[in-house]
């Protein structure tokens, strides 16, 4: 079954191809941040996401981070797209409804602790009697298995234990947390990977004995991206510590302070990006210095080169550092806040800020919400709604894809399940 569309194409253009996922169905059974972020993705390229909430509360998300109104700017960019179903799954019709929900879907993806689906009769195997064709994404901040995988985790639990928050910050301070989901957003992008993985080994004929499961574990998606931690480790007896805002042995590369009181995000770390930056800066005797083509070498000097460019920088401000090292081929750019983010050219020009009608309180405003990536040019995503109110398409879910009768509904919602 397909979802609402993307909107007709001016008639001076090529038409469009539907997007890519047009046509899948995806239940999401997950809350706060991973499992949805990961169904997002499918909701954004045009399949069908059902998501299921609890009946009177729902996703808790809707309430983080809520300056006014009944539901967050959180929950409405990373539900946008779906149809929120409420549903109680720890009723026996809640458990049959969901099964037969299953029977009609392509992906599930679940962020709950291991073993809560089979305490509610929802296990792997329970879903694939139902379907063995569906996927099921698990995502957890353990897995499925292992010493630990009965403990409660969250993203920011994640990136401690996965080794993120030792190295970030200050070295005389204590660790601090990047002011994003890191965590969160690494294993929903592990779990979109993993359940287009399965669909494709389905659709190209692959044998599966038993249900199609990923098991995403929230630590170890943070520890993927923590390149060679252990490794260095191992190797040279390294073990990283805090080194504020830069990388060990990425020289010289950082944030630097601008006569305007803003700040640039320099990397001059590759040697041909070094020599440019160090010319442009007026430093020619150090780009002419063979000594520091190495980058072990440029380490060693890292103070005495974040000195000579913070000493250009600090005589400039940002969009004069930026126009002037971007002339000259150096990857630089500017410290944004979400003020300068909206007011950028270039993100409006990509499709970033997509400006929808959305009811904060009472009348619709219009609320600019992240775009759509990766951007594919013929078949492309589109934001076409946000996160939508609990349980608004829940008579529709049911009559349309289960083809129950109104007085059916009406039962399920009188008995509470709904």
């Amino acid at each position: 079954m397909r979802t609402q569309g993307v909107p007709d194409a001016p008639t001076d253009v090529p038409p469009q191809a539907d997007p890519p996922l047009t046509g899948f169905r995806v239940l999401e059974l997950g809350n706060f941040i991973a499992a949805p972020f990961a169904s997002r993705i499918f909701a954004d390229f045009g399949a069908e996401v059902i998501k299921i909430e609890r009946p009177g509360t729902g996703d808790e998300l809707r309430g983080w981070r809520r300056g006014r109104g009944a539901t967050s700017m959180m929950f409405r960019t990373i539900a946008r797209n779906k149809k929120s179903l409420t549903l109680d799954l720890r009723t026996a019709e809640g458990r049959d409804l969901v099964l037969d929900l299953v029977r009609q879907s392509d992906v599930v993806i679940e962020n709950f602790r291991p073993g809560t689906l089979e305490r509610w009769g929802l296990g792997p195997e329970e879903l694939n009697a139902a379907n063995p064709e569906v996927v099921l994404v698990r995502i957890s901040g353990y897995g499925q298995t292992g010493p630990y995988r009965d403990r409660a985790g969250f993203g920011g639990v994640a990136e401690a234990f996965a080794g993120l928050r030792q190295v970030t910050g200050h070295a005389d301070r204590p660790p601090v947390r990047p002011a994003a989901p890191i965590g969160d957003a690494l294993a929903g992008l592990y779990g979109a990977i993993s359940a287009l993985m399965l669909l494709l080994a389905r659709a190209t004929g692959r044998t599966h004995d038993g249900p199609r499961v990923a098991d995403v574990a929230l630590y170890e998606a943070v520890f993927m991206a923590m390149e060679s931690l252990v490794p260095d480790m191992d190797a040279y007896g390294m073990v990283r510590r805090r080194t504020a805002g830069n990388l060990p042995g990425v020289v010289p590369s950082g944030v630097y302070p601008t006569s305007d009181g803003q700040s640039v995000m320099i990397a001059g770390n590759s040697s041909g990006a070094f020599t440019r930056l160090m010319t442009a800066i007026g430093r020619t005797d150090l780009a002419d210095d063979p000594s520091l083509a190495d980058g072990d070498a440029r380490h060693a000097r890292e103070t005495e080169l974040d000195a000579a460019i913070t000493d250009w920088t600090t005589r400039r401000t940002a969009p004069e550092s930026v126009d002037v090292l971007s002339a000259a081929g150096v990857p630089i750019g500017p410290v944004y806040d979400a003020a300068a983010i909206a007011d950028d050219p270039h993100f409006a020009e990509r499709g970033m800020l997509r400006p929808l009608m959305v009811s904060v309180e009472t009348d619709p405003e219009e609320i600019r919400f992240p775009g759509v990536v990766p951007q594919v040019p013929g078949a492309p995503g589109d934001v076409r709604w946000a996160g939508p109110e609990l349980g608004q398409h829940t008579d529709d879910v049911l009559r349309e894809v289960l083809g129950l009768a109104a007085s059916q509904v009406a039962d399920l919602r009188e008995r509470g399940v709904l």
